[in-house]
């Protein structure tokens, strides 16, 4: 069993460094940033589908979708809006008027008001300067307030801005009435040590009385960033459903949730018995296959095939296992293949009430080990040119493009016959 001394014994000495929130506002992106996958297309039902499950497990905030991208976008947002769930319904706007005001028509409560705010950014894809930056931040966050919304101010890569700008952005943004303010890593390059610094530099210059987080999974530190922050003092990470979202994806919120509960021991208010089912639930809505040595989630996750695993989760599950799979809403499975142990053996026949004496255990391995080994690999072979095949390329496939191209007609241009 685990020391419970030596575990009250270190949350008390590193308790010090840390200012968790006594409550967690859950800001699940799954429906809007996890939806940017690359393929991943969520139809206003199933979108409702799924804040509904988030809704019953105990996520406060859900991020519904950006309203002005489509008429389709702006019904799946009223109908998250209108549907009576405990979570509070957030949608999303640049700080453009008609951004603000799509949002406003939906009849949520919450907005999220976004601009970048790196000089790479401003140059490149804004083509603004700072001081039109600011006025384009407040100009929004007022019109959102002035329609009673809950404002949070959001920042595209936040932390490779100057620290100056930063301070003068936020600053700005919450004298114009923003009630939250959200740091981004837009791109993943902080690691813990220099998202801690830059989040206490941020808290010393602005004072946020409400901060939030949203960490992107480049360099797989997603998960660590976020928990980084909220020992820093954040109250509000984003997080995503099986890590979805653009490239490598977001912060994980089952990992994010089951390393809370179970390393430091804060209760979340999130009823992980379920968090395999929502899991589910997302990979059948996205099609995005879950990893199978995906942390918490993944179908390896709580599996054993190994002799020496299987003889130690038999002698005791905390050997080999942080926690007990049932927390999750899982179950243990023992593989059978070229590493099993006897010990595995022995507690499969019990299934159904047989023991075997040891020659026989020793053969019956013999037999499994065998067949594993010759087994042809031309199956897994033949998934993985599909899985490749779907993934690498998930979007419209180059021919359909290229007939929709001349369906249209569209001409070339002059420097090409």
């Amino acid at each position: 069993m685990v020391d419970e001394k030596l575990v009250e014994e270190y949350h008390s000495r590193t308790a010090a460094s840390r200012h968790l929130p006594s409550r967690i506002v859950w800001w699940d992106e799954t429906l809007r940033d996890g939806e940017q996958t690359p393929g991943v297309h969520f139809s206003p039902e199933e979108k409702l589908r799924i804040a509904e499950r988030l809704s019953e497990i105990g996520v406060p905030l859900i991020d519904a979708g950006i309203p002005v991208v489509s008429e389709e976008e702006a019904r799946a947002v009223r109908r998250l809006a209108e549907a009576g769930l405990k979570a509070d319904i957030l949608a999303s706007a640049r700080t453009v008027p008609g951004d603000v005001d799509a949002v406003i028509a939906t009849g949520v409560k919450h907005i999220a008001v976004f601009i970048a705010a790196s000089p790479v950014h401003l140059r490149y894809k804004l083509k603004m300067s700072q001081d039109q930056v600011v006025a384009a931040a407040v100009a929004s966050i007022r019109r959102a307030k002035e329609a009673g919304l809950h404002v949070a101010f959001v920042t595209e890569d936040t932390v490779r801005a100057p620290m100056d700008f930063v301070e003068r952005l936020y600053g700005e943004a919450t004298r114009a009435g923003a009630d939250r303010l959200v740091v981004s890593d837009t791109v993943g390059i902080m690691t813990p040590v220099t998202f801690r610094w830059f989040l206490d530099e941020f808290r010393r210059r602005v004072r946020p009385t409400d901060l939030s987080v949203h960490c992107h999974n480049d360099f797989g530190l997603a998960t660590a960033n976020t928990l980084t922050a909220l020992e820093a003092g954040a109250v509000a990470p984003h997080t995503c459903v099986n890590g979805l979202g653009e490239r490598a994806g977001n912060a994980a919120f089952e990992e994010v949730v089951m390393l809370l509960e179970s390393v430091y021991g804060v209760s979340t208010g999130i009823r992980t018995e379920r968090l395999f089912e929502l899991s589910q639930l997302v990979e059948e809505i996205s099609g995005v296959p879950v990893p199978p040595n995906k942390a918490i989630v993944g179908y390896n996750a709580f599996s054993h095939e190994a002799g020496i695993h299987t003889h130690g989760i038999l002698a005791h599950t905390l050997t080999y296992e942080p926690i007990q799979p049932e927390l999750v809403g899982r179950h243990r499975d023992m593989i059978l293949g070229k590493h099993t142990g006897k010990a595995a053996l022995v507690e499969k026949l019990k299934e159904r009430g047989l023991a075997a004496s040891d020659p026989q255990l020793v053969a019956l391995l013999e037999r499994i080990k065998v067949d594993s080994e010759r087994r042809t690999k031309a199956e897994l072979r033949s998934f993985l040119v599909e899985y490749r095949s779907r993934y690498g390329h998930p979007g419209l496939s180059d021919h359909d493009f290229w007939a929709m191209v001349e369906a249209l007609r569209i001409a070339p241009t002059g420097g090409h016959p």
